[in-house]
């Protein structure tokens, strides 16, 4: 990776001058892209996410945006605490770490903030995972089991190694493809000192969400012999390597 940063007149521009040796402000407008056939998809969700066809491959782009109460008074602002603090370029960072570090992650393009006072507005530009799908749509189409389940767990685990924390470890920013698998989604993620506690809390959300969307139709216990097991075996097995 080779990091840029391109200032402008109400924010600044974080990119990998490796992928692309220029990006501005058009890069995060999901019209510009429209306006030129380049827009693939465009979905809402907490965070505005568009798929994009750009120079530099087919990426996606997510505009940071709040969740839960907080959104009805802020929505997609955020309190200016200095640059290098936004969420755009935290995520934009811990992105290029995992990839030093050989870790399945999405490979990072761009990240934007824009400064409205005390506040910001951010987006973030990613490769895309082609032909992938999320761990919580295996399981709707019934294609979670022990196997995927134990893989999971050695994709876990393999964050956990180094020390990555992911802040929402749930079924649907975890990505299945024939080749392998993928954890997406950073925002708010970041590098901790080795510890069990927050290993263990960040493998209980992964089953609570888990949980939260069916995957005990046959009971808690059917699920813990049949999917947590393996995923903790798969886990257990990966960290002590």
């Amino acid at each position: 990776m080779q990091e840029q940063l391109r200032e402008e007149a109400d924010g600044a521009i974080l990119f990998d001058a490796v992928v692309s040796p220029q990006v501005d402000g058009d890069w995060f407008a999901p019209d510009y892209w429209r306006e030129r056939g380049s827009l693939r998809t465009q979905a809402g969700g907490r965070g505005g996410v568009a798929v994009i066809a750009t120079p530099a491959g087919e990426c996606v782009l997510r505009h940071y945006r709040r969740g839960g109460l907080v959104a009805r008074l802020l929505g997609d602002r955020y309190l200016w605490r200095g640059a290098d603090r936004t969420r755009p370029f935290t995520e934009f960072r811990l992105l290029g770490e995992i990839a030093r570090r050989n870790l399945p992650g999405p490979a990072v393009v761009a990240a934007r903030y824009v400064r409205h006072g005390l506040f910001y507005r951010a987006d973030l530009i990613t490769r895309r995972i082609a032909d992938a799908r999320t761990l919580a749509e295996c399981l709707s189409v019934g294609q979670l089991d022990a196997a995927l389940a134990e893989a999971v767990g050695e994709l876990v685990a393999r964050f956990h190694r180094e020390g990555i924390w992911h802040a929402d470890l749930n079924a649907h920013n975890v990505l299945v493809t024939a080749g392998g698998l993928y954890l997406i989604d950073f925002d708010r993620g970041e590098w901790r000192p080795v510890a069990a506690g927050w290993r263990q809390s960040n493998l209980q959300r992964l089953r609570r969400s888990l949980l939260k969307l069916g995957a005990a139709k046959q009971g808690e216990a059917a699920f813990d012999a049949e999917l947590w097991t393996p995923l903790m075996r798969g886990y257990e097995r990966t960290l002590q390597a």
